[in-house]
């Protein structure tokens, strides 16, 4: 169901090409920008979103503030095609998450009766009254389908292509399980890695040249400290399996020539 105001977006008229899909991350929250709270679902949501075949392109950091949020939802949702959210969607004055997407799509917001049908009960069971913050949790902008909470009940919602999810990590991980069935996937990344006893510098002119000749598999260079050396981990990933498995092959070969492996 899409909600009123707003068109349903094709994913060509978002920038996609034919078995890609693409997605950002926005993540919402003083706590963060602050670093009272280390964000802990960015390389969650990276992993998740890799193993269904989806590429995460973008992610951004905003503060609890309106105008903040409403800019970087309108643009984030426009140029890729789905945004995840984290934050805000609690029940204290300032989780207006809910409140900043309504704004950003230019549709109402009030509570959901799905959304009550599920929190009533629950709190009843548990002696708890649902209370106007507890109350906050279930409202919704009009047209949104909600995502199943098997933590601690309060649903997130999807609207359009926004994923909006919870903060708070654990609750975070079982809305994303529970959005993922409805997420359109795009072709599986492949990854290998190649761990070398050798400064990054030793390799940079092979992997450049290697590069050039695979324009459409990524390479990346990671230097690191192992066993008082410096090392390098070389990391090869592309969605087409045969120039995957060529890159990969072909660099090795390479390396091994000049002794390197």
């Amino acid at each position: 169901m899409q909600a009123s105001g707003f068109p349903h977006t094709l994913t060509a008229e978002r920038g996609q090409t034919p078995g890609r899909v693409t997605a950002a991350v926005l993540v919402i929250g003083d706590e963060i920008l602050s670093g009272r709270t280390k964000d802990r679902n960015i390389g969650h949501i990276a992993d998740h979103l890799t193993a269904i075949g989806i590429e995460l392109r973008e992610v951004r950091v905003v503060a609890d503030d309106e105008a903040a949020i409403v800019e970087a939802v309108n643009e984030l949702r426009r140029r890729y095609r789905y945004l995840f959210t984290t934050g805000g969607i609690g029940p204290t004055h300032d989780d207006i998450t809910a409140d900043c997407i309504a704004k950003a799509f230019g549709v109402s917001i009030d509570i959901d009766p799905r959304a009550l049908a599920i929190m009533k009960p629950h709190y009843e069971r548990r002696g708890v009254e649902l209370t106007p913050p507890r109350l906050r949790m279930a409202r919704m902008p009009a047209g949104s389908e909600l995502i199943e909470n098997s933590v601690s009940i309060a649903p997130g919602f999807m609207i359009d292509n926004v994923i909006v999810m919870a903060g708070v990590p654990a609750v975070m991980q079982v809305m994303l399980d529970a959005v993922t069935p409805r997420l359109e996937k795009g072709r599986q990344m492949h990854a290998a890695a190649i761990d070398l006893s050798v400064p990054e510098g030793e390799i940079a002119e092979v992997l450049g040249e290697h590069q050039r000749q695979y324009p459409g598999v990524a390479m990346g260079s990671y230097p690191t400290w192992k066993d008082g050396r410096p090392s390098t981990q070389l990391v090869l990933r592309s969605t087409d399996e045969t120039a995957w498995v060529e890159a990969v092959a072909g660099l090795k070969t390479k390396l091994n020539q000049r002794g390197i492996i």
